[in-house]
């Protein structure tokens, strides 16, 4: 058996929201974009992953997250990554939330828990670094 892989992630500074909208909704003009950008639809709802700072207060939604990116492509073909993320924080208790794009993977955690986080990937041998600006 072969030693589980390690990855290399991005930290994000950004505060972010998770925000439920009605299905077929449009983007609302105070979702702002961030280092993450995310639009999700299906016929029971929309799911929107945008800067938390102007979200209504009415609006469903869950903040402050801190993202973090799998950095680097990774080939369609690799198997476990998200198992080999999300094992060492579900064994801390640390909830997440997790998108997936052509390129890579990211990583949603409630802001409180983005040390202990990169603490628990450390553990498991991976390495996490702040995200530097385009």
């Amino acid at each position: 058996m072969s030693e589980p892989a390690t990855h290399h992630l991005l930290r994000y500074p950004e505060r972010l929201a998770v925000v439920r909208l009605a299905p077929g909704a449009e983007v609302p003009e105070w979702a702002e974009s961030s280092s993450i950008f995310s639009i999700t639809a299906t016929a029971d709802g929309t799911s929107l992953v945008c800067a938390g700072r102007n979200v209504p207060k009415k609006v469903p939604h869950q903040k402050p997250f801190t993202a973090f990116r799998v950095d680097g492509t990774l080939d369609f073909s690799l198997t476990g990554v998200l198992v080999g993320l999300l094992t060492p924080l579900a064994e801390d208790g640390i909830s997440v939330f997790t998108l997936s794009t052509f390129d890579t993977d990211w990583i949603l955690v409630p802001t409180g828990d983005a040390d202990r986080a990169e603490e628990a990937w450390r553990r498991s041998g991976h390495t996490i670094a702040p995200a530097t600006p385009a």
